[in-house]
């Protein structure tokens, strides 16, 4: 009998592809997604006894470490919050805007609190919480040029970090300016005091708080492009601290959480034009 040996080869080949499909398919892929997602179950959090927390390091009043070298601010106060409820301890991992994603989806934490904006990109991401404030882009500048239109900045310099909703909505919807880009919130409110661009862009409801202490400079444009939502964010695919979240977010707005800790933590970095209101969503349901 006379084998072909070449169509003999070649189906081995083909069986020996298909059998690395079904391992790789089979053995790989689950192992890897099932280890990523039980690392920030709720029971994982609770057996670590520690909720591992994002949130910025340099962004007075919502997350910043004070000259004492505790960290302090609005959204710090809830993650201390939601760990005391969940039984455990907090640990802090510090985050700039553009690798808040990063840190998330490579289980460096377990959830994302660090004035972080629901759009829908980052919704491709990661799964959003209920939200738990407000907010929409401003533009600040100093007051002797001061910017209160978008059409004043048209060829001129505007200051973003990158990552931010202030970054997407020029470069999508105002590409008539010159983004400068910066990696952290201090390195772009250095390069405005430095004078490297007519105006700053980033979130109204820290800009409020940015020009108090810093009065040569006003919020000449309040608000531009839709109004949005801060929210915390989670992997996809952990629907055990998600929901756990959006349980304490509802009980936490209902005790009237959120305006205790505007008071606390951020009224005092505002000027008298901002309410709570501004800022914190409708309490008490």
């Amino acid at each position: 009998m006379k084998f072909n040996w070449k169509k003999i080869i070649a189906a081995g080949a083909v069986l020996a592809g298909a059998a690395a499909l079904f391992v790789g398919a089979n053995a790989v892929k689950p192992t890897h997604v099932h280890a990523a997602d039980n690392a920030s179950t709720v029971s994982a959090i609770k057996k670590r006894g520690q909720l591992r927390v994002a949130v910025f390091g340099d962004l007075p009043p919502y997350g910043w470490v004070n000259k004492d070298g505790k960290r302090v601010g609005y959204d710090v106060e809830l993650a201390r919050r939601m760990a005391k409820d969940l039984g455990v301890k907090p640990k802090f991992v510090q985050v700039n805007a553009n690798n808040r994603v990063d840190t998330l989806n490579s289980n460096k934490a377990d959830i994302v609190l660090a004035n972080f904006t629901v759009t829908p990109e980052r919704k491709q991401a990661v799964s959003f919480v209920k939200p738990y404030m407000k907010v929409s882009v401003g533009v600040v500048s100093p007051k002797n040029k001061k910017i209160t239109k978008i059409s004043q900045l048209k060829g001129k310099k505007v200051i973003v970090t990158k990552g931010t909703t202030a970054e997407n909505y020029f470069t999508t919807k105002q590409r008539g300016v010159q983004l400068l880009k910066f990696d952290s919130k201090t390195q772009q409110f250095n390069a405005l005091k430095n004078n490297r661009g007519a105006a700053l862009a980033d979130d109204n409801s820290y800009l409020y708080a940015w020009v108090k202490k810093n009065p040569k400079y006003t919020v000449g444009i309040k608000s531009v492009g839709p109004h949005q939502y801060i929210a915390p964010a989670v992997k996809k695919g952990n629907t055990s601290l998600l929901n756990w979240s959006n349980k304490e977010i509802t009980k936490l707005n209902k005790e009237g959480f959120f305006t205790q800790d505007y008071n606390h933590q951020l009224k005092p970095y505002f000027g008298s034009e901002v309410k709570p209101s501004d800022i914190v969503l409708k309490q008490g349901k």
